[in-house]
This record gives C-alpha cells, sequence and structure tokens, in this order.
C-alpha cells in the first residue's frame, strides 16, 4: 500500500523520506529510492496529483528560456544594452529586441533607455557560457517609469503568486497598485505612496512566512480593509504560478 509519510507545506531535509510504494512519483528535488521516494534538499512539500516536489527555501536564480525578469540597465554599447538580471550571469537586450521603431546607427541609445533604467523583459535565450539574451518586444514587457523596484528571495516568488493567483490578486486588489513579479525575485510595484508602502511591506511578509500555512488568510488580516480600484490598470504580468 502506498502511503504520503508528510504533510503538504511541511519543511524538509535531504534524504527526509516523502512517501513510501510506487504510486506516487518524483518530482522537482526529489529522487526514487527503491519503493521511497525522498527529498534531494532542504525545503517546501508540495503534492501535486500523484507528484511529490520539494520547494527550495533559498537559493539563487537560475535563468531560463521564456522567463520574464526585471533587470536594471548597467552599460549601453553599439548594439544595445547589458542588462543586470540578479544574477551572476550577463544579459544583453539587443536594440532589435528592445523596440519596433526603426532606430538608426547613429542614434543616442541612452535616451531610449538609459543606464540605471528597469526593465520588464523576457529571456530569449541561454548559451553554454550562460550568456543571456533579453527581448521587450511582447505585451507587457516595458521599461519602469514609475513607482518602486524591491527585491525578495527568488524562491519565494511562486509563494507571492499563489494558486491560481489568489495571492498576487489580493495585493493588486487591497492595495490598489498594479503589481509585476519577476521570476528573478525583482518586484515592480506602482500605485500611490500609501498603496506601495503597504504592497512592499506586504510582500516582504508573505517572504518571510513563507513556509507558513494559511498564508493567504494572514494576509487577508494583514491587509484588511475593502478593494482599492486601480486607475489605469497596466497589463498584468505574472510569474508562473503556485505548484
Amino acid at each position: 500500500m502506498s502511503t504520503i509519510t508528510v504533510e503538504e507545506r511541511a519543511v524538509v531535509v535531504p534524504g527526509e523520506i516523502l512517501a513510501e510504494g510506487m504510486d506516487f512519483l518524483p518530482g522537482d528535488n526529489t529522487y526514487r529510492e527503491s519503493d521511497k521516494i525522498r527529498a534531494k534538499i532542504l525545503g517546501l512539500v508540495a503534492i501535486a496529483g500523484r507528484v511529490l516536489k520539494v520547494m527550495p527555501l533559498a537559493g539563487p536564480y537560475v535563468p531560463k528560456i521564456e522567463d520574464k525578469i526585471i533587470g536594471r540597465v548597467t552599460d549601453i554599447t553599439m548594439s544595445g544594452w547589458r542588462v543586470d538580471t540578479n544574477t551572476a550571469y550577463s544579459a544583453m537586450l539587443n536594440v532589435k529586441d528592445a523596440t519596433t521603431r526603426f532606430i538608426k546607427k547613429e542614434e543616442d541609445l541612452s535616451k531610449i533607455i538609459g543606464i540605471g533604467d528597469f526593465l520588464v523583459v523576457k529571456i530569449i535565450n541561454v548559451t553554454s557560457q550562460n550568456l543571456i539574451d533579453l527581448t521587450m518586444r511582447e505585451p507587457g514587457l516595458r521599461k519602469v517609469t514609475e513607482g518602486r523596484v524591491i527585491k525578495i528571495n527568488a524562491q519565494k516568488v511562486p509563494r507571492v503568486i499563489g494558486k491560481k493567483a489568489s495571492m498576487i490578486t489580493l495585493l493588486r486588489d487591497r492595495t490598489g497598485c498594479d503589481i509585476t513579479v519577476g521570476q528573478n525575485g525583482l518586484v515592480w510595484i506602482k500605485g500611490t505612496s500609501e498603496g506601495e508602502l503597504l504592497a512592499e511591506k506586504a510582500i516582504k511578509l508573505i517572504e518571510e512566512k513563507s513556509h507558513m500555512e494559511g498564508l493567504t488568510e494572514r494576509m487577508e488580516k494583514f491587509l484588511g480593509g475593502k478593494a482599492i480600484p486601480r486607475e489605469k490598470p497596466a497589463e498584468d504580468f505574472v510569474a508562473p504560478e503556485e505548484a
């Protein structure tokens, strides 16, 4: 008879048994040993049907193609912009991938995107040397011109999103802010100064309490009040939802 030996969202350590029997399947950060499924890393248990996963509690962001992230421009070259992606790897936004309009060779690129600007971008290529190519030529990708950008542990991004985007929807509704969450752990918040401050405090609290059960209910109490309408909501973008 197959049984799961841990509870959903339990904190487990490497080698800990998650399930016994052959009815369950090892997912991310787990492995099978004989008829047992064990954890590969320290993290939180996530159960999706017959699949058992372990979500890491900490660790660096690993760039992947199709990820939408938030980065900061650090340099301007002849062909485009170099972008800090909150990783150890270099990223480039080529001129042709930055805008649909024609840019002349002699045009001053700093007038379009300057050093220090934050960008919402998508990763379109990661080479074997871990060089990253980016694009802004899709809906929802843009230069950040208002609001504030904060940083959280990239491994906590799924908790900020929540199942079926429940947490991010709650945050947007209760703070009246546009909130864009990058897969690399950078979050762009735009609203009133009070709303931005409340959203930042709430996101930091989610990061701190991400291992706890009933987190959505905790956040509802923390945020309180009624939904605050966003005046001109931008096209929302969120990273993949929590498993």
